[in-house]
């Protein structure tokens, strides 16, 4: 696919999806949407990608829902997306998260400008996010006579509380950096010129010293556990991840490569396969 709304690169085994529509705020479009599963879908082919960062380009990070088609612009509900299993049209932003969710790497989110909207929400199944001073934040649905979309009633609530969650959604209002990050929503705030520098140094030190597929079990396991009623789950899951990775030419690495005193070289592939360590969880793909 040819993008004209994202960029997608990668340097030093990290992808950079950077929202490209500067003068709209990076607002966002079924355009998007597409362009931004299409380049999950890379990075999840890409044996060479171990991280993935999402920013946008110029002042905004993202300004939500384009809303060049006025009073219409939600009348149809979502996407062109009618799945058997959801008998209406799909939410978009829902669409981006669930794949986002369904990633293999760790997601960093970069958040350069305004968030608003699905801006916002898009971020909350990334694993980090890092804020701007300048950046801003708002789940602005209420105050546009929608409700919260892109999964963010699921989301949102693990993040940063419920009580927090209900304060941010039902007044709909803006708000800054400092406060995203009081609130939990962000990880930490930094100067423009130091945010995607800040973000790189956290996905270079995944992508240097961590096994893939020890990442990207992890990463299901942290997820999918938020889900669970009984920490005897996370358990079994546990003790399944040990018994297959610890037999691994990865767990030997490991080991070994401490032992000497060196940098590993994890042999193992996420394209060879994740082992199943979850056979009880049915869990539907995102499409």
């Amino acid at each position: 696919m040819d993008y004209t709304q994202i960029i997608y690169e990668v340097a030093d085994r990290i992808a950079t999806i950077t929202l490209n529509r500067p003068e709209q705020l990076n607002a966002f479009t079924g355009t998007m949407m597409r362009e931004m599963i299409d380049a999950f879908d890379r990075v999840d082919a890409d044996d060479e990608v171990r991280v993935v960062i999402v920013t946008g380009a110029g002042r905004g990070f993202c300004a939500g829902a384009d809303l060049s088609g006025g009073g219409e612009t939600f009348s149809r509900g979502g996407s062109d997306e009618i799945p058997a299993d959801v008998g209406i049209p799909r939410d978009g932003g829902g669409l981006v998260s669930l794949r986002i969710f369904e990633c293999t790497k760790p997601v960093i989110g970069a958040i350069n400008g305004a968030a608003v909207g699905v801006g916002v929400t898009m971020t909350l199944p990334m694993d980090i996010r890092l804020a701007s001073e300048h950046a801003k934040f708002g789940f602005v649905f209420a105050r546009r006579g929608i409700v919260p979309e892109a999964c963010s009633s699921w989301f949102l609530p693990r993040l940063v509380g419920i009580s927090q969650a209900a304060e941010w959604c039902y007044s709909g209002r803006v708000f800054p950096a400092a406060e995203a990050l009081q609130g939990r929503l962000v990880r930490s705030v930094h100067a423009a010129d130091d945010l995607l520098p800040a973000a790189r140094a956290i996905a270079t030190e995944i992508a240097e010293n961590t096994a893939p597929v020890s990442i990207a079990l992890t990463r299901q396991m942290l997820w999918r556990m938020l889900g669970a009623d009984h920490p005897m789950e996370a358990h079994k899951v546990d003790s399944r991840g040990i018994l297959s990775r610890g037999a691994s030419a990865d767990a030997r690495e490991g080991v070994v490569s401490f032992l000497e005193k060196r940098a590993p070289q994890f042999p193992v592939k996420v394209s060879d396969g994740l082992p199943d360590i979850f056979p009880s969880h049915e869990s539907p793909k995102f499409s």
